[in-house]
């Protein structure tokens, strides 16, 4: 699950004799978007890293190798390697489902075999990058089956009415005055920061966009309840641990140079816990092609053109 700085745009393309023409399109309903179509730089390709919700694993079979990453041909590396017109030996998807920070310097095993390091796929020929990376580090993923099983209980015992209990989950990380999830995304800052570097050693003409974790749970956490089977103290500290994860990888972009994509801002009201034709990341039980709690074709799209904005706005 994302880091960024607005100075790391495409500018430098520019000085390294890249032409780069930029369009403005735009789309009116719900379904579609507002977007850029951009000629394709003149030389050099894109590279995206990253984890399941770089992926966006569910929303069309799996492209790409090995099966077990899960890529879709909708995920938002794709939505903006075609806005940008590239072709495709300069546009490579190397995410995975479930990578953490040492996947992207180690293989990774999947169910269906294994992911290369992903950052072996960057040259000195790349010009583009971004990078979805920190929510497996934390362990976000197993949090939540946690947090739901809890919700269930929760409910089943009264939903706090006999023990004035709302946040059982949350309790449990931290007991004894310390936050285990704080000190983890500490941790993934850390490793995030060595990859950066790493990054800009191999590939120190590319600009470089940490991409960010869209809203999971809405402000109201009471909201919540049906979808997600959450406490309503636990929806309200897993809500706290993105945001804090985000702000995380933002900073490390910043102290690193490179550029950060907020995409929670755009998604907030499009989180798991809205509409079916609204939102962005699917509840537990997907109604719409996805993993369950990751985004959908909608939050891919909607990650796709915060990319894309990025992008313009250094120009």
């Amino acid at each position: 699950m994302m880091k960024t700085s607005v100075r790391a745009g495409l500018a430098g393309l520019l000085a390294c004799g890249t032409l780069l023409t930029v369009v403005l399109v735009t789309r009116d309903g719900d379904g579609g978007h507002s977007g850029i179509a951009y000629a394709a730089p003149a030389k050099g390709p894109y590279m995206a890293l990253g984890d399941s919700y770089t992926a966006g694993p569910g929303i069309t079979d799996p492209t790409g190798t090995p099966a077990g990453c899960d890529r879709s041909a909708g995920n938002y590396p794709a939505l903006v390697a075609a806005e940008l017109g590239l072709k495709a030996r300069d546009f490579h998807d190397v995410s995975c489902s479930g990578a953490t920070t040492t996947d992207l310097t180690s293989a990774q095993k999947t169910a269906d075999g294994t992911n290369s390091p992903q950052l072996r796929a960057l040259s000195s020929d790349t010009r583009l990058v971004t990078i979805g990376i920190g929510g497996n580090d934390i362990g976000f993923s197993s949090m939540i089956k946690r947090c739901v099983a809890m919700g269930a209980l929760y409910r089943l015992t009264g939903s706090g009415r006999y023990v004035g209990e709302d946040a059982p989950c949350a309790r449990g990380y931290t007991d004894g005055g310390s936050d285990t999830v704080r000190a983890r995304i500490t941790t993934a800052g850390d490793r995030l920061t060595r990859v950066l570097t790493e990054v800009r050693r191999r590939a120190p003409e590319a600009r470089v966009y940490v991409v960010s974790y869209p809203a999971i749970l809405p402000a109201d956490s009471a909201g919540c309840g049906r979808r997600m089977s959450l406490a309503p103290g636990d929806a309200a500290f897993l809500r706290e641990k993105e945001q804090q994860l985000n702000s995380t990888l933002r900073q490390r972009a910043s102290d690193a140079g490179v550029g950060y994509v907020d995409t929670y801002t755009p998604s907030a009201d499009h989180n798991a816990c809205t509409a079916k034709d609204t939102r962005w990341i699917e509840p537990l039980v997907p109604e719409n092609p996805a993993a369950p709690v990751h985004p959908n074709a909608r939050g891919e799209r909607g990650m796709a053109d915060a990319v894309l904005r990025m992008i313009r706005s250094a120009l």
